[in-house]
């Protein structure tokens, strides 16, 4: 029984040459495309974690001042039920010094009072202020996380294309990455 070998010819070996390497350089293009794209996920990774770290704090903050004016606006009841109190005494004393007493007593309670509330709306405004600066803060970050998700399907796609040999996906590829570019250079606008 007779072998038989097929001998390739060495226009079937060149063809075959430059078909894997025009294979090679467009894998080669393709990984470099996929790290350029992975560079620019971290650094818009970054800026969408720095963003809503700084809105959490603002947001901590605005908290804080409101717990502080709600404190205050107690404080400022308190010294009203004392007024009160000062008054209603001041009205039932028969002793003009006991009267003369709680009439600066309430005085000074009516003073103190007012002190109080100014004290307390300008934390709730405060508040305010720092609850719309947290607000602000956020947005960019939450574009910049679909911009992130934009880039991480163009990164699978790219994957997909070298391991199925499908080069339509790369032009899937290519749109999700310009697509991410495109929400993350619009977050801070």
């Amino acid at each position: 029984m007779e072998e038989e070998y097929e001998v390739p010819s060495p226009h079937e070996k060149a063809v075959e040459a430059a078909g894997e390497n025009r294979f090679d350089r467009m894998v080669q293009r393709i990984a470099l495309m996929t790290a350029v794209l992975a560079t620019i996920a971290a650094l818009i990774s970054y800026h969408s974690g720095s963003a809503q770290n700084e809105a959490m704090f603002l947001k901590n903050q605005s908290i804080l001042k409101q717990a502080e004016a709600s404190d205050q606006f107690a404080f400022y009841q308190a010294k009203s039920v004392k007024s009160h109190i000062d008054e209603a005494v001041a009205s039932l004393a028969i002793e003009p010094e006991t009267r003369a007493r709680f009439v600066a007593a309430q005085a000074k309670e009516d003073t103190e009072k007012a002190a109080i509330l100014v004290d307390a709306n300008k934390l709730q405004e405060e508040s305010k202020a720092l609850g719309e600066k947290s607000e602000a803060k956020l947005r960019p970050h939450e574009r910049l996380a679909l911009a992130l998700a934009f880039i991480q399907i163009a990164i699978a796609l790219a994957a997909i294309t070298v391991l199925t040999r499908r080069w339509w996906l790369l032009w899937g590829s290519a749109g999700s990455a310009g697509a991410g570019m495109i929400v993350a250079l619009t977050a801070f606008v």
